[in-house]
């Protein structure tokens, strides 16, 4: 990066060039875009006008006081702006005319980011400066993602909003929604009503690791309907961001087990009926593999594919415990049948099934990397959460790839060790550990046949009860990892970022509501003390991992 960061912007844009002095904008600032930026146009019109209180007159985009102008030569998601006797804003497409807008609130100041004014009286006669200043910006990759998981603990669905428009803030253009799970099934299918009038509802939690026994004998739950989805697809559409909404199989599926019984194996070797799971961890429950199976999410996938429009569905694939198939005759014998070495490569296929269904449709499949253990469908773009390698084996088969590696970008991993943190478990993964993370290890070199789209950090909420507890997770480490994301390795400087986290960002999240982890550790109110984590280590878990296959 060129010049100075004198503005403390987050995440750190390609160039800046400071100016001298300010532009003052006051009630009298008037707005105008071409036709093609119209939908920025609108989205700065009422974010700007509701922490300012202007009413932002419309103006010819040539003479208005903030010009959105179109620029083919630039990449959609790039932008100049220009702050001197106007704001001149130029874009390749709606994309980087957002993000030039989310950059103008962030120069105007925290105050800018509220969603009322905040100044005595209400502000909407007092004149704000922008700094006078040149930059030029885009990003480094065009996936920046961030995985949410609303099936262990539900997030309601106005503070998923809110969680996207902080998103939004921080350029980040893609949420992974975690919509079903064990412990719950999050979105309502019209043709199968007890995916959540019973698999939206579990009868109690584990309280802290399910290791310690404990359970808090509370009732938890909470779904959203199909036009709460479409909401929130449309809400996020408009800030540039696609979700990606997760159907976990095979699985992963308790919840819709409990709900329609004869999707699981325990209905042809006759146990007992299941509830949705109340413990967290690896369920052994897992969905039979039969035509029945089949059938039923092929027609879940035909709602899931009506509401969300994203490219990419994913189907999970995460996680499948062998014990039930390697007891089930049907599983045997349909592994037989398909000409499988033994009930292992049923995982596989069973999620290709899917996929091409998913096809038909005209989407491709998104999967966790261990799919990648039994074959990738086609076309699947593969999140690689089990370190690197999924994701590069994917890369050399010329898949699509996202990295998320767990030790790196798993945002619900204690931030610091010792017993302070609330519900310490995982590995240590620092605001700088974040930083510094790369989405290929130095040695390897990154001529593939498939695509690195990028990378998204997750979020899991076993231990993350409330939106006050996601957004202690995920913040101020998101940020972090949103400027790995956008800024090229050059232009990122830890020192530089960290003082302007704590200059100016710091003050942007609180503007925006968000209860981040503070630096020096968490406030008393942001402990849960006496409730059992599960610390791990990362290098320890490694050495004993090599030794286990050396011998």
């Amino acid at each position: 990066m060129t010049g100075t960061v004198g503005h403390q912007l987050i995440p750190a844009p390609r160039a800046v060039r400071d100016g001298s002095g300010v532009l003052e904008l006051d009630g009298t600032t008037s707005l105008g875009a071409d036709p093609e930026l119209n939908t920025a146009r609108r989205w700065l019109s009422r974010a700007l006008g509701a922490a300012t209180g202007w009413d932002l007159m419309p103006a010819p985009a040539g003479s208005a006081t903030i010009r959105l102008r179109l620029d083919p030569e630039l990449d959609a998601e790039a932008y100049r702006l220009d702050v001197d006797t106007a704001v001149v804003i130029h874009a390749g497409g709606p994309a980087g005319a957002f993000y030039a807008a989310q950059t103008l609130l962030q120069l105007m100041g925290p105050a800018a980011l509220r969603q009322a004014p905040a100044a005595p009286g209400g502000g909407s006669a007092d004149p704000w400066p922008v700094p006078r200043t040149h930059i030029e910006d885009r990003p480094r990759f065009g996936y920046r993602g961030a995985m949410l998981d609303v099936a262990r603990h539900f997030m309601p669905k106005d503070n998923l909003l809110r969680f996207i428009e902080v998103m939004a803030m921080h350029k980040l253009n893609v949420l992974h929604l975690h919509l079903t799970d064990d412990q719950g099934w999050r979105i309502q299918i019209n043709r199968y009503p007890k995916l959540t009038g019973t698999g939206a509802w579990r009868r109690e939690s584990s309280r802290g690791s399910w290791r310690a026994g404990v359970f808090d004998s509370l009732p938890h739950g909470g779904f959203y309907t199909q036009d709460d989805l479409r909401e929130v697809v449309a809400f996020a559409a408009e800030r540039h961001i696609t979700v990606i909404p997760e159907v976990d199989v095979p699985g992963h599926s308790q919840a819709a087990i409990a709900a329609y019984p004869e999707l699981g194996t325990g209905a042809l070797n006759g146990t007992g009926p299941v509830e949705v799971w109340t413990r967290w961890g690896i369920s052994e429950t897992v969905l039979e593999i039969s035509d029945t199976s089949l059938e039923f999410y092929r027609n879940v996938l035909d709602e899931v594919v009506e509401i969300f429009p994203s490219p990419w569905i994913s189907l999970g694939g995460d996680e499948v415990p062998l014990t039930q198939w390697q007891n089930s005759d049907r599983a045997r014998a349909q592994a037989a049948a398909l000409g499988l070495a033994d009930v292992a490569g049923l995982h596989s296929w069973f999620v290709r099934q899917l996929a091409l269904h998913l096809e038909a449709h005209g989407r491709a499949t998104h999967v966790w990397d261990e799919i990648g253990d039994g074959g990738l469908p086609d076309r699947a773009l593969v999140a690689s959460w089990r370190d690197y390698e999924g994701g590069i084996e994917a890369l050399k088969n010329g898949y699509d790839v996202v990295m998320c590696p767990e030790h790196k970008l798993y945002l619900d991993h204690r931030q610091a060790d010792g017993d302070d943190e609330p519900v310490p478990v995982g590995f240590v993964t620092t605001l700088q550990a974040v930083y510094d993370f790369e989405p290929l290890p130095q040695d390897v070199d990154p001529a593939f046949p498939g695509r690195l789209l990028g990378a998204q950090a997750n979020i899991w909420t076993e231990h993350l009860d409330s939106p006050r507890r996601v957004n202690y997770a995920a913040y101020p480490r998101l940020s972090a990892v949103a400027e790995v994301f956008w800024s090229r390795p050059e232009d990122r400087d830890y020192d530089g970022f960290l003082a302007r986290l704590t200059g100016a960002h710091l003050k942007r999240l609180e503007a925006m509501g968000v209860e981040y982890r503070a630096p020096s550790g968490p406030n008393p109110w942001q402990q849960r003390p006496g409730v059992e984590g599960w610390k791990r280590d990362y290098d320890a878990e490694q050495r004993t991992a090599a030794g286990t296959a050396a011998g």
